[in-house]
């Protein structure tokens, strides 16, 4: 099968080019979509609010994780291994968390 690469010309707005900050992803799912909302926490804080929500399907949740992988595969060959931190700073609860028992 042969797939033509199509070009998409993408607009960045100059809200939305400023980017929004989350060291927080709450992932959850149904059998048509994936549901991903960002959000940040801060020591010592213990509410946050949703500041992205992202909603798609599980079919470009797989693509989504495919990008990511080539993407930091790319960058660990430039920059070097990303340092995941240990226990310790997860059991703070700062950073992404992997689901418990994982």
């Amino acid at each position: 099968m042969n797939l033509k690469q199509q070009r998409i010309n993408v607009e960045l707005g100059e809200k939305e080019s400023e980017g929004i900050y989350s060291n927080l992803a709450l992932i959850s799912h149904s059998p048509s979509e994936f549901i991903i909302d960002f959000a940040r926490v801060m020591p010592g804080v213990q509410k946050t609010k949703v500041y992205a929500r992202i909603v798609m399907t599980p079919a470009h949740a797989k693509m989504l994780l495919s990008a990511l992988e080539q993407n930091i595969k790319k960058y660990e060959g430039q920059f070097g291994a990303i340092k995941i931190f240990g226990k310790e700073e997860r059991e703070k609860g700062i950073g992404f968390q992997a689901p418990k028992g994982e």
